[in-house]
């Protein structure tokens, strides 16, 4: 049987209503995202979570700078999830130069399931990483959200020749 991990991408307090970049549908993101979480808990399935981090030699970022509240993963993500592993990153590929490859070996995984912010950039390029190539995988595409509806569409729709869109309710 194929372990699986749910990776949940840059759930952080920035992209939210009080955040510096707030996304389109995010409560409903939010929701989603949780529930997918107390499935994965309630199935065994390994919980991580990604965090992106300004890199601090480019200088101060709009967003996500180290040791702000929006740089934070969301309390209520932290809540159905409070003792997974947390990868930081600082490139789209949350593969790139990160410890996520040595994450996922430890615990033995082999598919992946993939949620979280920004469809277009960090949930996509994580998806089609040439370092996930080795893993089945899969987006949550009710779990995931961006700038507005068109944009999480039209990505969504460009990913689909190369992963599988799946819900929640169909892999969890």
């Amino acid at each position: 049987m194929n372990k699986k991990a749910l990776l949940v991408i840059d759930l952080q307090n920035d992209y939210f209503p009080k955040g510096k970049f707030p996304l389109w549908n995010t409560d409903q993101a939010l929701s989603n995202i949780k529930a997918a979480i107390e499935k994965a808990n309630a199935q065994n399935i390994a919980v991580i979570h990604i965090k992106h981090e300004a890199a601090p030699e480019k200088g101060i970022a709009p967003f996500f700078n180290q040791g702000s509240e929006g740089v934070e993963i969301h309390p209520e993500i932290m809540a159905v999830a409070p003792n997974s592993e947390v990868v930081v990153k600082t490139y789209a590929d949350s593969f790139e130069q990160t410890n996520l490859e040595e994450v996922l070996q430890k615990q033995g995984v082999e598919e992946l399931l993939i949620c979280g912010m920004m469809t277009q950039n960090c949930v996509t390029h994580t998806a089609i990483s040439k370092a996930a190539e080795k893993y089945s995988v899969s987006i949550l595409m009710d779990c995931c959200t961006t700038v507005d509806e068109m944009i999480h569409k039209i990505a969504l729709n460009a990913v689909s020749t190369r992963v599988p869109l799946m819900t929640t309710n169909q892999v969890l």
